[in-house]
């Protein structure tokens, strides 16, 4: 799959939102996404009036992910890659632009039960540093982080 990693413009939110939703829907059925739109929206505003940085991932057909990641605070906020394209290379590219910008590492929490995404980062050399609960939906979470290998 051919695609290019781009700066957010403001006139991507519909397009994003769309793909949070496809993304989460296929990975948590059992949630109502939908319902935490206006939770998205005040998360990116807030976080880019704090200096974080929103990469998109696009091809011809349109919006295929996107990564909230804070240089600052040295943390991944958000990652999202549509089904469609799911494996073809997507989360890395976006995990790529984070490792570049937070060159000295960064963290992110995941849900504990999503192993795809466990998987995922253990292949990107992140590694467990804590858990706790997700303060929306009350599940597990693993905290993870990535140093770059020394020379």
């Amino acid at each position: 799959m051919r695609f290019l990693l781009r700066p957010y413009a403001e006139s991507d939110w519909p397009a994003l939102l769309e793909l949070w939703l496809a993304s989460w829907g296929a990975t948590r059925p059992d949630i109502d996404f939908s319902a935490r739109a206006p939770w998205l929206a005040d998360l990116i505003d807030r976080s880019r009036r704090e200096g974080a940085e929103i990469v998109v991932a696009e091809d011809k057909q349109g919006l295929l992910g996107f990564a909230l990641f804070d240089p600052q605070k040295n943390w991944l906020e958000q990652i999202a890659v549509h089904p469609r394209a799911f494996g073809a290379g997507v989360a890395q590219a976006l995990v790529g632009e984070a490792k570049k910008v937070c060159a000295d590492g960064f963290g992110l929490e995941v849900n504990a039960d999503n192993y795809r995404a466990l998987a995922f980062y253990h292949c990107e050399g992140f590694l467990r540093t804590g858990e706790g609960r997700n303060s929306i939906s009350g599940l597990p979470t693993f905290t993870l982080f990535w140093r770059p290998s020394a020379p």
